[in-house]
């Protein structure tokens, strides 16, 4: 229905290109005042004109803001808050893969930095408007690819049941979220996105019963910026292999789906997949872990 979502207003991080552009311009033709944050003026004007022109009722409000910047998203939160009276969703879309390790000026790894803090500290800096503007969600996009995080080896321990079989009790490596001791691109996105998982179980626990929701999901493998902002073998990698990979729109329907859906609405905690709940791996359901992350987050962004 195309006024679904009149009177609501959302916030898309990554907003110009990709899903994030493709989530936005959907959002806006259900209805929603749309907010779109981007790292490059040129670029975040564009996708707000686009959106204008394809759907000329949109009301459309544009944001600056390097995410993997803490300064950034504390400054990008302030501008939320004396923009909007009220906010009903949040949908971090903001990520990457990085070839090699960097640091950014504020001294945290670029994929941590972005894939993980970014969300953790902006939703925690709305969080008090989202529960103001109730009923309200969060939305996560995570990825498929989580299951490949880098286990705690202190903890992938072989222990016999009384049948005999083998279980291997797994959680991400919460001791070196920075990539410090290794750094192979995959792994590290990886547990960038097993983090997301886990930061959206332990939200959802903590702010049950406020009427705000949070949940998270894989868009699916898609044809878009990602991965562009890398040279060498891994780009050209990206850059062949686009043309058999599903569109920006068709992987934006998950997002938009927990954006704007009764389901979105009503279940809290969960992974989603073609809009449906599916599950995750051991590592990113460990409560224990998601507890522990939420602590050395809060810890690192000062709140």
């Amino acid at each position: 229905m195309a006024n679904e979502m009149a009177g609501k207003t959302v916030l898309v991080t990554g907003a110009t290109q990709g899903i994030g552009r493709a989530s936005a311009k959907a959002l806006a033709q259900l209805g929603a005042r749309v907010g779109i944050v981007g790292r490059d003026a040129k670029r975040t004007e564009e996708t707000a004109a686009m959106i204008r022109a394809e759907v000329p009722a949109a009301q459309v409000d544009t944001f600056l803001a390097d995410l993997s910047l803490m300064s950034d998203v504390r400054k990008l939160a302030e501008e939320v808050k004396a923009k909007y009276s009220e906010l009903h969703v949040l949908l971090n879309n903001a990520g990457a893969i990085f070839t090699t390790r960097g640091v950014t000026k504020e001294g945290l790894e670029q994929t941590f930095a972005l894939n993980h803090m970014s969300y953790f500290l902006l939703t925690n800096l709305l969080t008090d408007l989202l529960k103001k503007s109730a009923p309200a969600r969060v939305v996560n996009v995570s990825s498929d690819a989580h299951p490949l995080a880098r286990l705690d080896p202190r903890v992938v321990k072989a222990v016999a049941d009384p049948g005999g079989s083998i279980v291997a009790p797994k959680r991400i490596d919460i001791d070196d979220l920075q990539s410090e001791r290794s750094y192979s691109p995959m792994a590290v996105y990886a547990m960038s996105k097993a983090m997301n998982i886990l930061f959206t179980r332990e939200l959802s626990r903590r702010i049950e019963g406020t009427g705000v929701t949070a949940n998270c999901l894989h868009p699916g493998v898609i044809q878009s910026g990602f991965g562009h902002n890398n040279g060498g073998f891994f780009g050209w990698l990206v850059k062949i292999g686009g043309p058999f990979l599903s569109s920006p729109e068709k992987g934006a329907r998950t997002s938009v789906y927990l954006c704007s859906s009764d389901e979105g609405g009503r279940v809290s905690g969960q992974y989603f997949k073609n809009r449906k709940v599916a599950k995750v791996s051991a590592a990113a359901r460990n409560d224990e872990s998601a507890k522990v992350l939420w602590e050395k987050s809060a810890q690192i962004a000062g709140i």
